[in-house]
Formats: structure tokens, sequence, C-alpha cells
């Protein structure tokens, strides 16, 4: 009796594994990814409307099976000491501070660009400054380190104007976060600034500023945002990689296939309704999205960096040398809309 009870108990119990293996089986094959957990990028931005693309990355990220955790900085320079640290996989920035912080050692790639223009020069409507000659003799305010600082020297060097943040020359240059440029045109502080948008366009739509020049006239032309990723995310985790790139592709596509999400989500979801549809709009026009960036470009800007001391570079890296724009043509060539 004692045998047959433990056969039939062995039966049972090798019938019961069976089931719930079965169970099993069948959970898994009807939620694959439940097994695996998706791939974390971190992901260094910065609050601009033009870097919106960049942001809503990590809504579409589990399309790619990526988890995207994205950390604001105050400006491009900030994300630097992240990424040197180890705490950043990849960052969105000022092309500028990108090549000072490759100059500086810091082990990146620029694998993108993702935004060209996105600059304004703006001045007090009282002093009715209407060219960059009108400069001579004024304040002018700009955050260190962006296109908006080496396109207003590339400006002011046209005209013949010299400049400095002591007091002597034609221009004096005032350096502040880019929120405090608005607050110190408003106040009478400064008399122009080179500013980034929105918050040129804003400093025009409620009048205490006044447009002065879009500053692509020099041989930069429109400054291109730059996409950077860490050398060990691009050597040690190619598929990752290139998931992320494929993300970023479909994210901008789908910006510039649907204005109006794309201004739903910057004014919603990144600027908590602070700027207003026109504010959006008139900044968009002049920051237009985009996946591109060309080694030449890369080149003449840390050139052009170099002349005007900008970044404070002992050695400029080659873009030769640090650009890899393979996983994004990859990206291009493969993307269908999910």
């Amino acid at each position: 009796m004692a045998r047959t009870f433990t056969r039939s108990t062995s039966f049972v119990s090798s019938l019961f594994n069976a089931r719930a293996l079965a169970v099993v089986v069948a959970f898994a094959a009807q939620w694959p990814l439940a097994a695996q957990a998706a791939d974390v990028v971190r992901l260094g931005n910065l609050k601009f409307a033009h870097y919106g693309a960049v942001a809503y990355m990590k809504e579409i990220a589990p399309k790619y099976d990526l988890k995207i955790e994205e950390r604001i900085f105050a400006k491009g320079l900030d994300i630097v000491p992240a990424m040197i640290a180890g705490e950043m996989d990849v960052s969105a920035s000022a092309l500028e501070a990108a090549i000072t912080g490759r100059a500086s050692g810091l082990p990146v790639y620029l694998v993108g660009g993702f935004a060209k223009g996105g600059v304004q020069i703006v001045g007090r409507p009282d002093l009715n400054l209407k060219t960059i000659a009108d400069l001579k003799g004024k304040k002018v305010g700009v955050t260190r380190g962006g296109p908006q600082e080496i396109l207003l020297f590339a400006e002011l060097s046209k005209v013949g104007l010299t400049w400095s943040d002591k007091p002597g020359k034609d221009v004096q240059i005032l350096y502040m976060g880019y929120p405090d440029l608005n607050q110190a045109l408003l106040t009478r502080d400064i008399d122009a600034m080179s500013q980034s948008e929105p918050y040129s366009t804003q400093a025009i739509h409620k009048k205490y500023g006044s447009a002065i020049l879009k500053p692509y006239d020099t041989p930069l032309g429109e400054p291109v945002r730059a996409l950077v990723m860490s050398e060990k995310m691009y050597r040690e985790k190619p598929a990752v990689a290139q998931r992320f790139m494929d993300c970023f592709v479909a994210a901008t596509r789908q910006f510039l296939a649907d204005p109006k999400l794309a201004e739903k989500y910057v004014r919603e979801s990144m600027f908590k309704n602070q700027i207003t549809s026109e504010d959006y709009r008139d900044a968009i026009d002049n920051a237009i999205f985009t996946e591109d960036i060309s080694v030449s470009h890369v080149q003449l800007t840390t050139d052009y960096m170099i002349k005007f001391g900008v970044g404070r570079m002992t050695k400029a890296p080659a873009a030769k040398d640090w650009v890899k724009l393979d996983l994004l043509e990859k990206a291009k060539k493969s993307y269908t809309p999910r």
C-alpha cells in the first residue's frame, strides 16, 4: 500500500509540475519582455524647445526595449563632469560644450545632431538697437560655452568690434545663466543679449526685448546641437547603442511629421505651460529639429572656438577622430514607423 501511495503521489506531482511548466511557457510566449528588463540608458538633457525630440525619446523608448532615464542640466558644460564620473551614457548639448568636453579628455563620441539654429541677439527696445554695430559701448549678456557665445563673437568680429568681460573694449561681455539673461534685460542691467530659444522669443513677445539679428550670416552658418555618447557604451554595448539611435531617429521624425504633437509635448511636458503657443512656434521657426551633423561643421566650429578663445582648450580635438555617424546612418536606413 505504501509503495502504491508513493507512486501515486509521484505521478500527481509530475502532472502538477508539467501543468505549471505549461502555464509558465504560455505566459512567456504572451509576454516575451516580462522575463527580461529593458536596457537602461542615462541621458543628460537641457530645457529648451529644440531639445524636445530628445526629451520625447523616453516616451517611446519601450518600443526599442529601452528605459531612458533623463536628467536635466542648467547648461551643456554642466553635463561634462557627470559624464566624466560615469553617471551619463548620452548627452544632448551645444556642440561647443561637447567639443570642450572632448578636449578635456572626456571619452565620448559625437553620434548625431538634433537641432539647428536656436539663437537670437536681442536688445532693449528703448535703446533702438538695429544692427550689431549698434552694440558698441554696450553691455551684452551671454551664457558661456554655447553657440550663442561663439556666434556673438563672430558677429562682433565681422563688424570690427572688440570685446571683453572687463571694461575697456568696444563691448563688455557679461556671463550669466539662460533665465538670468532675460531678467537682466528686463531690469536693464544689460543692454542686449545673445540668447537661446525659446527665451529670446519670450523677451520679444513680452516686449522687454527687440530683435536685432539671428546670427547665421558668418561662415559658421546655423549652429547644430550635438548628441554625444560615451565611448564605453558605443564600444561595449553596440546593440543598445544602435537601438538608442533608432529611437532617436524615430522621435525626431515623429516631431517633424506631427508639429502638433511636438508643440503639445514641449509646452505641456517640458515647460508645464510656461510658454505660449506663439512662443513655441516662433522659437521652433528659429530652431529646426534635425538628425544630421557633419564632420566639416564640427571642425569649423572647433576652429572658431580656438580663434575666439571659447572653451579655453589647450589642445583641440580633430573632428575626424571623434565624430562617429555610423549608428545614425544605420538608424536612418532602417527606420520604419512603429
